[in-house]
């Protein structure tokens, strides 16, 4: 074996190396663990060193892509496979980390959390590390390793509060509906192996151009069965609420965006790899056109009827979660494109949004709807920061959420699904609605207790900075969304 291959894998490494100095950190570094009187820790020493040593990891993602130093290669017969937009999308998944983190230290300062810190953050990278390995995967086996790999410490964050009846519920719900996708999309890559003989996606996408077989056909509904899990898709969405509700807020907002991105990505790039044949396209397509349909329409009713503001978020994750799919109809090189850019700006908004609930929910304790009743005179930053991501999440213009669905009813309007981006447009004035009550309950409703006024932690403040600014920028920065362009497939 050459183990110089392992060269080829540069962002894999740079992940591994700030998981291993973690690991040192929080063995002999970060040894004081007591808490104060106050029952808080005045400093998170692990959780600073996590942050700068992903801003580094992000930097060493994204500055050679930039200079064009990150040509196309492939690692083990195949098995991995690198390009330059995998590469961005990675970067895009560590970027949502890094603001994961700035979101979490104040969480991770309670009393509860002081022994536990180090493992919150080490758990999370290794999710991260396993959608690495998904979104490089050239083979069927690494891509299911990856699969597993983000998928059960996944469970293990949203248990993370074991000691609270909802996490620990949340924490079971989901490994097991794990455990029965996983089965799901392993059966269905078992009969495309009976149809073809090979895992490999390029041999795989050879024997199908010529024909395919019923076999084959079960399979690819067997796949995308699994990996609607995974994206919380109509029908396969049921997991999704009670997990964002019981799951620690912080936890939810990491599920809610890099864990549905790079599932997102990872089914456009299999669809185009192994199932792109003439006439089998076709059936991948139906497919997605009526599960968008369902998980834009029925989320959007669903989320009308929410008072708990992460059930509220859970219900907009999966209709934001039928937009996105939008990109995959037609394998298009522009589908692609807009996808990976909806996902940057959905990351920024939803972030943004979760880290006003995750602050006033550490500040007040409260996360119902009514409960922001006349939030805009006690805290008028927030209720700001708040409107903004909101607007956004709902496409409104001049925000980037706007642009980003420009783009992607545009790439599925080419495809030839002008249907479908008529009714996913009715579907946007519909959530327009819903996201509006909350700026409602903030501006215009009157609360005679409203939640007090407070000052948030600085890594918060840097978190809603960013994504303030990504909401705001990304969207009139076009050559952000050239710059991806110019990437095309790479695979």
């Amino acid at each position: 074996m050459d183990y110089s291959q392992f060269l080829n894998m540069p962002e894999e490494l740079s992940l591994m190396a700030v998981i291993l100095l973690l690991f040192v950190a929080d063995l002999f570094i970060c040894k004081d663990k007591t808490p104060t009187e106050e029952g808080i820790l005045h400093g998170n020493k692990i959780g600073n060193i996590a942050i700068v040593l992903m801003i580094f990891q992000v930097a060493s993602n994204f500055l050679p892509t930039c200079m064009g130093c990150t040509p196309a290669t492939e690692a083990f017969g195949g098995m991995y496979v690198h390009t330059p937009m995998m590469t961005i999308m990675k970067s895009i998944l560590s970027i949502g980390t890094l603001i994961t983190f700035l979101m979490a230290n104040g969480y991770m300062r309670q009393t509860a959390n002081i022994v536990k810190q180090g493992e919150f953050y080490i758990v999370t990278l290794f999710t991260l590390l396993g959608m690495y390995f998904m979104i490089s995967a050239g083979h069927f086996i690494m891509f299911f390793i990856g699969l597993e790999m983000a998928s059960v410490p996944m469970a293990a964050l949203i248990a993370y509060d074991k000691y609270r009846y909802e996490s620990a519920e949340a924490g079971a719900k989901f490994i097991l509906l794990a455990l029965f996708s996983s089965a799901l999309l392993l059966y269905g890559v078992s009969f495309i192996y009976g149809a073809t003989g090979s895992l490999y996606f390029s041999e795989i996408h050879d024997r199908f151009a010529a024909d395919h077989t019923l076999l084959s056909t079960i399979g690819l509904l067997l796949f995308l069965s699994g990996m609607g899990f995974k994206i919380s898709l109509v029908p396969f969405h049921l997991w999704t609420a009670d997990t964002y509700q019981g799951a620690p807020t912080v936890v939810t907002g990491y599920l809610s965006v890099i864990s549905k991105g790079s599932a997102a990505f990872v089914l456009f790039t299999v669809l185009i790899k192994a199932f792109a044949g003439e006439g089998f396209s076709e059936e991948w397509n139906t497919a997605l056109f009526w599960i968008i349909i369902a998980s834009i329409t029925i989320a959007n009713l669903f989320a009308i009827q929410q008072q708990n503001l992460k059930r509220f978020m859970a219900f907009s994750a999966i209709s934001q979660a039928g937009y996105l799919v939008l990109g995959v109809m037609g394998g298009t090189e522009e589908g692609m494109t807009s996808l990976v850019f909806y996902l940057l700006v959905y990351m920024a908004a939803n972030l943004g949004a979760f880290t006003v609930i995750n602050v006033i929910e550490q500040k007040s304790g409260k996360i119902r709807i009514d409960d922001y009743d006349g939030l805009y005179e006690t805290n008028p930053h927030l209720s700001f920061i708040m409107t903004l991501c909101l607007f956004s999440l709902a496409g409104i213009p001049p925000f980037a959420g706007f642009f980003s669905k420009f783009f992607i009813f545009m790439a599925a309007f080419k495809a030839g699904y002008q249907w479908l981006v008529l009714i996913a447009l009715v579907n946007t004035v519909l959530s327009l609605y819903y996201y509006l009550l909350i700026v409602k309950a903030m501006y215009i409703r009157k609360n005679e207790h409203p939640i007090a006024s407070f000052r948030s932690d600085n890594y918060s403040r840097a978190a809603l900075t960013i994504c303030t600014l990504g909401v705001v920028l990304l969207g009139l920065v076009s050559m952000i969304y050239d710059y991806i362009a110019t990437l095309g497939y790479g695979m």
